[in-house]
């Protein structure tokens, strides 16, 4: 019974520690990758990601996907780079929020040009699932709403931000702002 216990706590820690080392591995990879996208490497930085994503089927494969489409973005390939978003966000293996992170910003990309629905459909699930980018999605929720002619719908998601416990003062300064435009405009 010793020995059965002994060999489960070493095999324990051994499983720890090589899963410590494999983590900072990635880590290490994904901030070579970094380093090369500062450096205008763009394309050898998108090798070192695909490498990531194709080597690991977790977090940080999808980080490195993220990272992709930001270095897409970066190099005006809005396309490619909105294709990869979708995706993620579609994926529902894809940590969750990683997933809440890229529906951000692909709704931030598709606000000026995309169907309401659409915009709709992405931030929704933000806000009714209260996540932590609920006011961040009520506010483009908003802003759609400014954009569809619809200002008292617009005026009540900005005062559901201001109704939210623990609004950072520089959110909630915009807010006030906007709805300090909306009343005047009126």
């Amino acid at each position: 019974a010793l020995a059965v216990v002994l060999t489960a706590a070493v095999s324990f820690e051994t499983f720890k520690a090589w899963k410590l080392k494999r983590n900072q591995t990635w880590a290490d990879t994904y901030s070579y990758a970094l380093s090369l996208q500062n450096q205008g490497k763009y394309d050898e930085s998108i090798v070192v990601l695909d490498k990531m994503q194709q080597a690991n089927h977790g977090i940080y494969a999808d980080i490195a996907r993220l990272q992709t489409a930001n270095i897409l973005f970066e190099q005006g390939k809005q396309e490619e780079a909105l294709n990869i978003l979708n995706i993620l966000v579609q994926d529902k293996k894809v940590n969750g929020k990683l997933r809440n992170m890229a529906a951000v910003k692909l709704a931030s990309y598709k606000l000026d040009t995309a169907p309401s629905e659409e915009i709709k459909e992405l931030l929704r699930p933000l806000v009714d699932e209260n996540t932590s980018w609920r006011n961040i999605a009520l506010e483009m929720l908003a802003m759609l709403a400014i954009r569809d002619k619809d200002i008292d719908g617009a005026k009540k998601m900005y005062t559901d931000i201001l109704n939210t416990d623990n609004v950072p003062e520089a959110l909630k300064a915009r807010v006030q702002d906007m709805l300090s435009i909306l009343d005047s405009e009126q």
